[in-house]
Parts: C-alpha cells; sequence; structure tokens
C-alpha cells in the first residue's frame, strides 16, 4: 500500500462511524432494518400452504409484525426448540412432542386449533392399480412417515386397526412394501410425486393440496384423527405478538383459511 493510500484507509472507518451515529440520532435510534425482529413460528410440514396463506393475512392486518415460518417434522421442530433455537411460537401435528416440551419447560399451555386425517396417494397412472386401503397389500413400492414423525405414527396406527379387517397379517404385508421412511409429510408426498412409489399415506391435506398424485380415501373406521396443538415458548421475547397470531389462528378468518387447506376446526 502506498503512503497516500494509507491516511484514507484510518479515516474512512472513523467518518462511517461519524454518519452511522448521526443516522442513529436522525432517527431516534430505531434499529436496523436489517435487524432480525421477525416473530418467528415452528411449524409442522403439512401447514406449509395454509401457515403461508395465514401470514399473509396476518402482516395485512398487522403491518407492524413480521413472520417468519419454519416447516418441518413435529419431531425435528421439538429437537431444535430442545437445543435452543429462537423460536417463539410451536404448532404441532403431534401432542406427544408439544407434551414433552411443556415437561420440560420450554412451552406453555397449548390448544388445539385444527384437525386432519389420512389418505392414500398414488402417482396419476397409478401403476399398481391401488384402488382401495386393502389394496396397499400388493403395492410394489410404499412410502410412510418415520416411526417418530406423527404422519408416519398415525400410518401405523391405521394398518394395526386394518389387521381387523382385511387379516391378522395385513399390517406385516404392508411393512414389507415401504422402501422408504421419510422425515415429514412433504417428504412422503414428494417421493410419490417424483415416481418412486406407488403408494403412500399421508394426510389428507397434503393429498388434496397436490394436482401430482391420485387420491384415495381411508375407510372412516381406519383412519386416524390428527390434532393440531399450538403453544408459544417459554423465554420468547414476543409474548404480545405471539398471542396476536395466534387469536388470528382461532378467529374465523384464521379457521377458513385452515378449512380451505381442508383442515377440519371446531
Amino acid at each position: 500500500m502506498s503512503q497516500a493510500a494509507r491516511p484514507n484507509s484510518i479515516r474512512s472507518p472513523i467518518l462511517a462511524g461519524w454518519m452511522c451515529i448521526g443516522l442513529l440520532l436522525l432517527h431516534g435510534c430505531l434499529p436496523s432494518k436489517d435487524a432480525s425482529n421477525a416473530l418467528k413460528i415452528f411449524a409442522a410440514a403439512s401447514l406449509t400452504e395454509a401457515f403461508g396463506e395465514m401470514k399473509t393475512a396476518f402482516e395485512k392486518a398487522h403491518p407492524n409484525i413480521r413472520i417468519q415460518l419454519a416447516f418441518a417434522g413435529s419431531q425435528v421442530l421439538r429437537l431444535q426448540i430442545e437445543q435452543g433455537a429462537p423460536a417463539d411460537v410451536f404448532a404441532s401435528a403431534n401432542l406427544a412432542h408439544l407434551n414433552a416440551l411443556m415437561e420440560a419447560k420450554r412451552v406453555g399451555a397449548s390448544q388445539a386449533f385444527a384437525q386432519n386425517k389420512l389418505a392414500i396417494i398414488t402417482p396419476l397412472d397409478n401403476p399398481s392399480q391401488v384402488l382401495s386401503f386393502e389394496d396397499l397389500a400388493k403395492a410394489s413400492k410404499i412410502i410412510i412417515g418415520t416411526e417418530q414423525v406423527p404422519v408416519g405414527i398415525y400410518a401405523r396406527q391405521a394398518l394395526a386397526h386394518a389387521n381387523r379387517f382385511y387379516g391378522k397379517d395385513f399390517e406385516q404385508k404392508v411393512m414389507k412394501r415401504v422402501v422408504s421412511q421419510e422425515s415429514n409429510a412433504r417428504l412422503v408426498r414428494a417421493k410419490v410425486e417424483m415416481g418412486e412409489a406407488d403408494a403412500a399415506l399421508v394426510y389428507l391435506t397434503d393429498a388434496f393440496a397436490s394436482k401430482r398424485v391420485r387420491r384415495i380415501a381411508v375407510p372412516p373406521g381406519l383412519n386416524v384423527r390428527a390434532d393440531y396443538l399450538m403453544a408459544n415458548v417459554i423465554g420468547s421475547q414476543q409474548q404480545q405478538q405471539a398471542a396476536a397470531w395466534q387469536q388470528f389462528v382461532f378467529s374465523e378468518d384464521g379457521k377458513d383459511i385452515l378449512v380451505r387447506h381442508g383442515f377440519s376446526v371446531n
């Protein structure tokens, strides 16, 4: 570096510092627009479309609150919160994961805000000709959720119920055809959309949300109700904003959004 360039390299940060101080004084010491002060919602992957639409409506009604959504399997989100992830609200597709956080005093009291149920999906060409729940036993490649993810828990419950109707080894026959177990409902559906499976057990809402799969109903006697619950994360610095979000979810506008995406509400 030349001697002529050295003084400028010293003065530049000093000048920049005085400019920043001047801007802070001018704007009343407001934080930078780049500061992350969004309300962070950790939500089950099956809520992606519904909460995405809700985010837009909520931010329109509350222009001073910005929402940041994070979607994954409920078990993954629970682990992240246990490890100190900066979440403000947790929306789970399974009571057990939320109860575990309550027992660990990581979240407050929970409220159920929606219900879901299972459906079978196949590729549009339906190569294994799966037309009913019983036909799962003849599918070549089946996808379900893991034993920890809610959609996988519910799928196993439905298969266990089916033993009473289709023979005591029905669940075993179907599980032998499972070629992959995924960590959230969206990954289960994606494998069918990509043609990597002949059938899968997913949430009804996920089946409704895709035009790339064929939907087959699960008989009422076999289906499992999935309750979605929500709680504020203890230690969050945005408790008032979190309460406003929960109030919106339970409002008529919030319920209408959930119903449009295939959920049931009380």
